[in-house]
């Protein structure tokens, strides 16, 4: 098998700029005036979230590049100050369009749909006004600290992604200079208040708007000259020496202290700030001018998702959901019955995840359970997983769990739950040091009359129990004895670093999943050589790696047709003659978060079908622990290739990208309008029907196969 090829830096996008463009696509859902009026809220404050995460994490690690002198360029060959150049243009813009949004669609259809978000207390009647004298006296007065600054206080620290409002004051009757202030808006009170109604039209006004109306409260001794909000995203990645940390969850949680108070990154201002007030800001912050976004607008877009919960307004909302019963499984009976009786497959959230839940609860209390093995990288903040593998411990079984620490930004939450489950009794793994165990696996040994049988549930989305009503993702439950040897296998590895000889059926990274998946491309690139047939099919959501995206043109390049559903991040270049010109990517940006990773490949007839935890990026192939898993039942492949085929066919939330690193809409043919998650929500509730009725399921035909 012949080497690939190396390919120079203009044949791949630069990461953290493909990521923009992936938030463009969330952003165009909530300009898309098809969608109903809340959920383009929705969609909006997600663009906001992201960003926030972005900075803290992404542009905080070019920075410190920056600071550092490193100056070695990405596969795009962008040096990181280039990238930062780029990324401050784009999010400028980005920023723009947002506020435009919000501001001349949103704003207006709220109003017009019967709630107005109150700009100021002008637009204000008398009753209005006294309700927010009261709430604010009786609920707000008592909870704020206005800090002044002076030779005898410092600048303050501001926390991290607080919302703020800084003031210049002026002594009474005095002609001194001006003095600085800032009060933080508390986080613990509603980010917006419901005021009186006036003939059926409903409103709300932002925290930070009612303190502005009673700044001088604050500082009675004092003319308040001018206010305004402000907001910093600061460094929150976290630097930990895990070779020199004696205790890696004492160290953890003493960089999530400092979380709060890392290097300023990004600085959000009204755009009306009087420059004075700036001035200050930007000295006191040591911030760069480009970090600075003059907004049209409320900071800190997150709250619109608090927005959308508003009761009476079901109307301008998607139809509820609600994840189906799993063919297969009867709820009240024993799982392990039923997983003997053949593997079964489960697509959620368009089914239910009660049976994984039920999984775990039923072997923490099964006489016949003598062992549970789990890794658990982010779950529920009351996690009814965790609340089993306690009772398990406590009923004598042998509880073994992988909880991983560094989970970003569930660091603090996975350390409550490792120390609850050792004082249970069970036996917690912290992860391996400079790897992230990210692999989705469960593993129940029971003692049952022909001798032990392991069962094994591997996913590609995590133990979470609210998440997996709204990520897509699939698991597997299964008793084969070549998976449950290779589970217990991945399972010593981790506590014991005992690695077997030799592997059945689970391919791991970072030891030679990249092998495997370049083996995998590498052979239809062979097949499609030599005439036979090739294709591959692969969904995930990023796409970053340059060994991987190399095979990827190589095979491209003899006549492999690849089809890729990339939701987020992609590098490859498509479209390019000669290299890219038979690889098609499409992104898929829906009511539901696009989570699962599902490979298909041609093999010359005989199609492979895997589903794992990774994405084709350089952190899940050689810095974290992965499992890639075959799907061998052909009944269950038919389901997973059924899956792939519904969204290749989706021609309303898809979109394709082009050679310059945009994306467009599907070009709409004949069948109407499809929408993957919808059809599979439809199908899910028609499985249901048809297994009490006994009739055959109405089966989507996708408009295309391979």
């Amino acid at each position: 098998m012949a080497e690939n090829k190396e390919y120079g830096s203009e044949y791949f996008f630069n990461r953290e700029l493909s990521w923009i463009e992936f938030n463009a696509r969330v952003l165009s859902e909530a300009r898309d005036k098809t969608n109903p009026l809340f959920e383009r809220l929705k969609f909006l404050s997600i663009t906001a979230s992201n960003f926030d995460e972005f900075f803290m994490i992404r542009v905080a690690s070019l920075k410190d590049m920056v600071n550092a002198g490193y100056d070695k360029k990405d596969i795009a060959g962008m040096k990181p100050q280039k990238q930062l150049d780029e990324i401050f243009a784009r999010t400028h813009e980005f920023v723009n369009v947002q506020y435009s949004t919000y501001n001349r669609s949103l704003l207006p259809q709220l109003k017009n749909n019967g709630l107005t978000v109150v700009g100021c207390f002008e637009e204000m009647s008398d009753e209005q006004k006294e309700f927010c004298d009261r709430y604010f006296m009786d609920e707000v007065y008592p909870v704020l600290t206005p800090m002044a600054v002076d030779s005898s206080r410092p600048f303050p620290l501001i926390r991290n992604k607080s919302l703020n409002i800084a003031a210049l004051l002026k002594k009474k009757n005095m002609d001194e200079e001006l003095e600085f202030a800032t009060v933080q808006v508390p986080q613990g009170l509603p980010r917006f208040v419901e005021i009186p109604g006036i003939d059926g039209m409903r409103y709300v006004i932002l925290l930070e708007t009612i303190i502005e109306r009673y700044m001088d409260k604050l500082f009675l001794n004092y003319d308040i000259v001018t206010y305004s909000p402000y907001r910093i995203m600061r460094n929150a990645d976290l630097d930990i020496d895990e070779d020199e940390a004696a205790d890696l969850l004492k160290e953890i949680e003493k960089q999530i202290k400092k979380r709060q108070w890392g290097q300023a990154i990004r600085l959000e201002i009204q755009d009306k700030m009087d420059r004075r007030l700036l001035k200050i800001l930007k000295k006191e912050l040591k911030i760069e001018e480009a970090a600075i976004y003059e907004i049209n607008g409320p900071l800190d877009l997150t709250f619109l998702m608090k927005l959308y919960g508003l009761s009476g307004f079901d109307a301008l909302k998607e139809k509820p959901y609600t994840p189906q019963p799993v063919p297969g499984i009867e709820p009240d009976g024993c799982i392990f019955d039923q997983i003997r009786n053949g593997d079964i497959l489960m697509h959620h959230p368009y089914q239910t995840f009660d049976p994984v839940v039920d999984f775990v609860r039923q072997a923490a209390s099964d006489p016949k359970v003598l062992a549970i093995k789990q890794t658990l990288y982010r779950v529920s903040g009351n996690s009814p997983i965790i609340a089993s593998l306690a009772k398990a411990a406590e009923n004598g079984k042998q509880v073994s769990v992988l909880v991983e620490l560094k989970a970003r930004f569930d660091e603090e939450n996975n350390i409550i739950w490792a120390r609850k489950l050792e004082q249970a009794g069970c036996h917690v793994i912290y992860g391996l040091v400079g790897l992230k165990t990210h692999c989705k696996i469960t593993l129940v040994v029971r003692r049952e009359d022909d001798g032990i049988r392991r069962y094994v549930h591997l996913g590609t989305g995590n133990y979470n129990d609210s998440t997996a009503k709204l990520y897509t993702d699939l698991g597997m439950f299964t008793c084969s004895e070549a998976i449950g040897e290779d589970a217990t296998a991945v399972f010593n590895m981790l506590s014991g670093y005992s690695e077997p000889l030799g592997w059945n059926k689970l391919s791991l990274a970072p030891l030679w999943l990249r092998d495997k998946f370049v083996s995998l491309i590498n052979r239809e690139r062979d097949n499609a050589r030599e005439g036979r047939d090739a294709y591959i099919i692969a969904k995930m959501n990023s796409l970053c790696d340059k060994g991987i995206i190399e095979a990827l043109y190589d095979a491209s390049t003899a006549g492999v047709r690849i089809r890729l559903i990339v939701r987020g991040i992609c590098c490859l270049v498509p479209g390019i003659k000669g290299v890219s010109d038979n690889i098609e990517v499409r992104s898929i940006v829906g009511t539901f978060l696009e989570h699962s990773r599902i490979f298909a490949f041609g093999n010359n007839g005989q199609e492979e079908i895997y589903m794992g935890s990774c994405d084709w990026m350089p952190r899940n192939l050689d810095r974290r622990v992965e499992i890639l898993f075959p799907v061998e039942n052909e009944e269950l492949k038919k389901q997973v290739r059924h899956i792939l085929d519904v969204q290749l066919s989706d021609n309303v939330k898809s979109r394709f990208l082009n050679s310059d690193g945009t994306y467009k809409k599907h070009p709409r043919t004949g069948s109407g309008r499809i929408i993957s998650q919808r059809v599979f929500c439809e199908e899910a509730i028609a499985a249901v029907k048809a297994e009490e009725t006994k009739e055959n399921p109405r089966v989507f035909i996708p408009m295309e196969n391979s």
